[in-house]
């Protein structure tokens, strides 16, 4: 249960979870031993014939990605399939994957104008920073540096958008006045691109693909939300300049 709520939390598809259950509880002797995985919980039965069954229920919260976790919930699955690890052992190696660093906040702050060019990505990630410091951006172009906060309003992406919108906009007059071309469209695209959940779309579409259609479904839900919400972003900055200006950008 503890390797299946680590790969699950941290992005990890349905099968892999499932895969990665069965995986350890045969090498350790459970005979009868079943899991069913959705999104956000595993319920998970186990036991060996003759004797009484174990039944455990985990919810566990919609999170981000951390491929890092899920690669070394994988190796060690496999080296306990080998017979590496007692059961303590393995206990104690999950806890240190549960509790591996991610990457630093210098770091999730300049990984995304690499990843998608534009120097406002910056601005959008210390943002939502200063807003709320123990909540970090979903930055799924970022593979290993990939967090959501637990709990949040669907429209979270919108502020961000909205922000980077408006630099975009400034940028573009500052240029335009320095004659400098300059196409406003590349440069919204650029900096939205970082917040885009392109790993949680992925993983909805193989769920699918695998035959888990609630789990699918429910990840494919949950980013065409963000989607929808950073798209509202920007077309509510672009709808508010006409408004004030009375003129449209191209």
């Amino acid at each position: 249960m503890q390797a299946g709520h680590i790969l699950l939390e941290n992005g990890a598809e349905i099968s892999r979870v499932e895969e990665t259950i069965d995986r350890i509880c045969r090498h350790y002797g459970v005979d009868c031993g079943e899991a069913f995985v959705l999104s956000n919980g595993i319920f998970a039965t186990a036991g060996r014939i003759g004797e009484q069954y174990f039944a455990k229920v985990q919810h566990i919260p919609v999170s981000g990605t951390h491929l890092n976790r899920v690669a070394a919930v994988n190796q060690l699955s496999r080296e306990i399939e080998e017979g590496k690890h007692t059961l303590a052992g393995a206990r104690a190696c999950l806890e240190d994957i549960r509790t591996m660093p991610g990457k630093s906040e210098t770091m999730q702050i300049m990984l995304p104008p690499w990843a998608a060019p534009a120097f406002v990505s910056c601005l959008a990630e210390v943002r939502q920073r200063w807003r709320s410091p123990s909540r970090r951006v979903f930055c799924s172009t970022c593979i290993s540096c990939t967090f959501r906060p637990d709990i949040y309003p669907v429209s979270w992406p919108t502020s961000p958008a909205r922000l980077v919108s408006v630099v975009c906009i400034l940028a573009h007059h500052g240029m335009a006045y320095a004659g400098v071309g300059t196409e406003i469209s590349h440069m919204i695209i650029g900096a939205v691109i970082p917040m885009v959940p392109g790993v949680a779309f992925t993983n909805g579409i193989r769920d699918i693909a695998d035959g888990d259609y609630i789990a699918g479904s429910v990840r494919l839900l949950d980013a065409l939300l963000v989607f929808v919400c950073i798209a509202m972003g920007v077309g509510l900055t672009f709808t508010l300049y006409s408004r004030i200006t009375g003129g449209m950008l191209l």
